[in-house]
Parts: C-alpha cells; structure tokens; sequence
C-alpha cells in the first residue's frame, strides 16, 4: 500500500473556490489553490437545526488510534450516504509531527489535504498565537524593567514554543498548551477576543493582586496578532469534504477541543458536523462537554468513541479481554453524560475476525451500537456502516448533565471529575495547590485537568479501568482569560520532550519533494 503522503499527492483536489461554492460561501480569502481563510459574518443563510457529532477514543498507544483518520472518515462516509457534511477539526502542532506521531491530517484513504502544508506551517495560526504569547512576556520584562510601576513581584506568565523541547520546560510551554491557544479557541468573536486577552493573569504585587495583560495595555497589540488567523481555515479531504481546521490545543495538558468560532461555523454551513477531541474520552471528551459546550452553548447529538484490538491489548497488558474494560469505562462515561455512544472500531490489517467479534459482542453487552470502520483502507465507502448507526443516534432522545455545576468549588469539580470520570477514590493536593486554590477570587471558572492520556489515573502505567486510586494535584494554574483552572497531575509537563528517535530524523526534501513526514 501507498504511503499517506503518496496517497495524498495523488488526491484529485478541487480548487478551495469549488469547495467554498458548494457550501454557498461567497467570500473566502485564498491561501493559494487549496486552502483559505472564511469569515463567518459572511455566511447569508447560516443552517438552523444542524446535528454534531463528537469522536472521541479510549485510551490510546504511544501511537495513537486513529481518531482524526476515523473522523474524517465518517465525515466522507456521511457523504455517501447523501448527507451534507462539514468536518471541524485542530490543526496539528510541529511537536507531534516531528515528535513520536508523525503527521495528524488522517492517514490511508481518509486524510484531509494539502496533507503537507496542514501539517507544517498551514496558514501560520499557530505562529501567530506563538508570537502574541511571547509579544506579552516581553512586555512584562520591559514594564518591569523601565521601572515596574504596577510593581510585579512575582510573574507566573511562560513562554511558548510550537516544539518539543525539554531544556525550555522552566520558562515555556508548548504552544499548544498556552494560554492564549485556549483563549483562541474558546472565544466566540473579536470583541471576546479582546477581552479574554485582557483578563489574563501574568503575575502578582506585594499584596498579592493579580496584575492582568489589561493592566500592561497589552491586549491590543496581541489582538492585532491574532485578528487574522482567527478566521477558520477550510481545506477539504481527499474525497473533497469540506473541512474546517482552526486551533490546536492538545488534551493532556489543555483542554483538546476546535476553535468554538469554527465549530459554530460549520455548524452554520452543514446539516452534520462531525468533530473530535483530543485522546481519551477521560480527557478530551470530558473537556469537550464541561468546558467547550457551556460556552457553544449546546451539546452533541451522538459520540463516537473509536477503539482498537492494538489499543485494548495495550491496555490488558497484551490480552484483548483483559483490555475490554477501558472500553466499556469509556462507554459507561459517554453515557453518564446522557448522549447516546456508537462504538468504532478502526480496523487495521492485523486484527483477526475473532478478536473483532470479541469487541462486538462485549459492546452489545453494554449497550452500545458498534461498527468497523475501514476507512484507512476504503475512506468513505468504509465508513458508511458507522455513519449511518450515527445518524440514527443523532435522532436519540438526550437527557445531557454535566459532571460538575460551575457553582461548586475548585476542589468539588476536581473531585468530581476524578471521582464521576476516573473512579478515583481520593485527591491530594499538594500544599503549594492548596495555597493556590484558596487565593482564587473568580469562583465559577471551568476545571481544566492536565494529566497522562495513557491512563485513567495519574500514572501512565495503570492501565484498564483502575479504581480505587489516589488522583495527584501537583501544581494549580489560574488561566483566567480561558476561564478554567488547570490542575496539573501526576509528572504530566507541560512542554513536552522528542522521544528517543523522533519523526524529525527521516523527515526531509529529496528532488523537491518532502519525505518522511507520514
């Protein structure tokens, strides 16, 4: 078989134009032949009922599942089957790409393309939040050191870099897991934009008062960064779905989700969006409910929760069976949301008809549609099965319910969400969160929990459905301009480090062409 980029050079794309007209967009700005940039205040005759539906995964390999791949599968999948479809998806952050993952733009024959520039610079959206990131923490210095009039005793502002890179991880953070990369993706216009920047906290007086980016007057130069890329990026797969790329926060150390501006845009554009979120459901779906759909301000209509024999092995300790209660944690949470689960299974060339009927009948079990989706292999046309159990789930009845009310304290949402989501049975906090967690004046702002994707504890070695565990608050960050907290658990980093031998070392450009990417 073709290799992904192989595949996706030969993809028969159709100018971003055709792609625009098709979904009666009538202003788009052209990033060369097959991307652009989409104003939403442009969109005439927005949709008004269009159904979502979030993919999620359980518990991944150092590899990954092949969530995206499945999520623009279904997307393609929907098309077949007659349905008029927008995918929303993150863009992909240089640290994976060169890091242990490689490309994050699908893989086989359900990849959304130009699969090269997607994955590298794009449209520059997370340089240009790199660069507002950074723009404040030299404002901070130089407010300081022309004389400190706010009078700054202690700055908590980091850095960030969009790479993998340990020897910076006491003075930044990976781009993908900023602050602003949250703000960006949370706010739902420029005005919220703007004030969302201001609110930042970057530090602390003699007394203790927050000092904000709106105290240093700093949140109109960092807008005038961001007002541009701001604007959803549209693409297309290689069976020419139209997809939407915008924001790329990960969801172990951040909150996993699209931009809400580009969610609400193909909201406004398709009758079915199909979009994900990031690793486990423990992670990125919990995130996805309790913290981007309050401020969308509506929920899914169906969860796909992708699986695998390679990933459920991998969480039995090389046993399917053993493995299978990940899955049905997973499915147990989907549904202690009150959404109804479809269970898709990615299919890889290894898997014997067994092991597949094994999860089928474990998922029927517990009370789960399931389907094989094939979509590596036949894009769309593998798709179709799972597309047509969601449709039918969309049209469930829902009885939505949060994890936590936005009311209850910090360590109330923190214990919830171990306690509701993890099945943990207890949560310590260190003393330096304690103390963190009882100076926070604003008492409604989100949980946001960074911890391993490999578990459902705090330790990437745990794996299953472990209960009865200790949950380890290390360390609490208010990110006031985002709106959540974020309690750091366990020996999760927030500026990740390459792996032994990273993907870097067979990317390359070989007679004018990029190899070693995917």
């Amino acid at each position: 078989m073709k290799t992904d980029i192989e595949i996706a050079r030969a993809a028969k794309m159709k100018h971003i134009t055709e792609i625009a007209n098709d979904l009666n967009l009538q202003e788009i700005e052209p990033y060369g032949k097959y991307k652009a940039k989409i104003d939403p205040n442009s969109i005439k005759n927005p949709k008004k009922n269009s159904k979502l539906i979030l993919v999620t995964a359980t518990n991944p390999t150092p590899m990954g599942e092949g969530k995206t791949t499945t999520t623009v599968g279904i997307g393609d999948g929907l098309r077949k089957i007659g349905k008029n479809v927008v995918i929303a998806l993150r863009e992909p952050s240089l640290g994976p790409v060169f890091g242990v993952k490689g490309g994050a733009a699908g893989g086989g024959f359900s990849q959304v393309v130009p699969m090269e520039d997607l994955n590298l610079h794009f449209t520059g959206d997370l340089h240009a939040i790199t660069s507002a990131n950074n723009l404040l923490a030299a404002m901070i210095e130089n407010h300081i050191f022309q004389g400190n009039d706010l009078g700054i005793k202690k700055v908590t502002w980091k850095r960030c870099l969009d790479m993998n890179d340990r020897s910076l991880r006491k003075n930044f953070d990976i781009t993908a897991a900023s602050e602003i990369m949250a703000i960006f993706c949370l706010s739902k216009d420029i005005p919220s934009l703007r004030d969302r920047l201001g609110n930042i906290i970057v530090g602390y007086n003699e007394k203790e008062e927050p000092i904000t980016a709106a105290d240093l007057k700093a949140q109109g130069a960092m807008l005038t960064l961001l007002a541009e890329a701001f604007k959803p990026n549209l693409v297309q797969t290689l069976e020419n779905t139209p997809v939407l790329i915008h924001g790329g926060p990960f969801a172990n150390i951040a909150h996993g989700c699209n931009s809400i501006i580009a969610t609400k845009t193909a909201l406004a554009l398709g009758d079915y969006v199909v979009t994900e979120a990031g690793f486990g459901a423990d992670l990125g779906a919990q995130k996805f409910l309790d913290i981007k759909c309050t401020e969308l301000g509506r929920t899914p209509d169906a969860v796909a929760i992708v699986s695998t024999v390679r990933s459920l092995k991998y969480n039995g300790e090389g046993e399917l069976k053993k493995g299978l209660v990940n899955l049905g944690r997973h499915i147990e949470n989907i549904k202690g949301f009150g959404l109804p689960a479809v269970v898709a299974i990615n299919k890889f060339g290894t898997d014997t008809d067994n092991e597949i009927n094994e999860i089928k009948t474990y998922c029927e079990n517990k009370g789960a549609e399931c389907a094989i989706s094939n979509v590596f292999a036949e894009g769309g046309k593998g798709g179709i099965e799972l597309a047509e159990l969601l449709v039918s789930a969309c049209e469930k009845p829902k009885n939505f319910t949060n994890t936590y009310e936005k009311s209850d304290s910090y360590e109330e949402k923190i214990k919830k969400i171990a306690t509701k989501i993890y099945r943990a049975k207890d949560v310590d906090f260190s003393d330096e969160a304690k103390e963190v967690l009882s100076k926070i004046k604003q008492k409604d702002f989100h949980m946001c929990i960074a911890k391993t994707q490999y578990s459902f504890s705090d330790d990437q070695n745990i794996l299953g459905a472990p209960e009865g565990f200790t949950l380890n608050i290390r360390e609490i960050r208010i990110n006031a301009g985002s709106g959540f907290v974020v309690a750091i658990c366990g020996k999760i980093m927030t500026m990740p480090g390459l792996p032994k031998k990273p993907s870097a070392e067979n990317i390359d450009i070989v007679n004018g062409n990029i190899v070693g990417l995917f």
